[in-house]
């Protein structure tokens, strides 16, 4: 059989058309697929799930709250909501309002704090107010008069902080001075009973 020389500018040309070709079948397998990534074989990884927000803590939704009391030793005072007997400094001021009870005499004398609003039982709501203590706090006041608890005072109902240093009174619902002599009979609210509270000396001297 005969056989042909094929001449060298063809060869050159098939040479040429099959490389298209073969440049035409590797960009469709690597063309973009229906989901629009590269690769058909290779699965769309899942998006991330969105970051869940902590919910914030609950507060303290009974809050503080400031009770007057008739005490059997002092008369009109008053307390806490567990009873403890509040208290004004007369070193501290009331207009306007500032704190002088501090580090160690706040160990003594812990301030009545409070982040939000005060309530109040038998004590006129708008004589309720708030400073700012050093530390950043709010302390509460009564008619203008920071108000603390006494270190003092181990059970509700007691008044051992009263006339401490000639400078220390429980408050009555006014805001002004308690008369009389400590005592240690329970502060009285209308639906309680008398019972009296074991004695306590207060165990402190001076300003504080």
């Amino acid at each position: 059989m005969p056989t042909f020389a094929v001449p060298a500018f063809a060869a050159r040309r098939l040479l040429a058309v099959s490389g298209l070709a073969v440049l035409a079948l590797a960009a469709t397998a690597c063309g973009p697929d229906s989901s629009g990534g590269y690769g058909g074989n290779t699965p769309a990884t899942a998006a991330a799930p969105a970051a869940t927000a902590s919910a914030p803590a609950a507060g303290d939704s009974a809050g503080v709250r400031i009770v007057a009391v008739k005490s059997a030793t002092l008369g009109p005072i008053v307390t806490d909501s567990a009873g403890r007997t509040l208290y004004r400094f007369d070193k501290d001021t009331a207009k306007p309002s500032a704190s002088t009870c501090t580090d160690a005499c706040a160990a003594k004398w812990p301030p009545l704090t409070a982040q939000d609003a005060v309530h109040v039982t038998g004590v006129d709501s708008a004589l309720v107010g708030s400073v700012t203590r050093p530390d950043g706090t709010k302390q509460v006041t009564l008619n203008g008069w920071p108000l603390y608890r006494f270190a003092g005072d181990t059970a509700a109902g007691q008044t051992n902080g009263q006339g401490v240093g000639g400078t220390w009174f429980a408050s009555t619902p006014e805001g002004k001075k308690a008369p009389g002599t400590p005592g240690q009979a329970p502060a009285q609210t209308p639906s309680q009973a008398p019972s009296p509270a074991p004695s306590q000396g207060s165990g402190y001297s001076g300003g504080y």
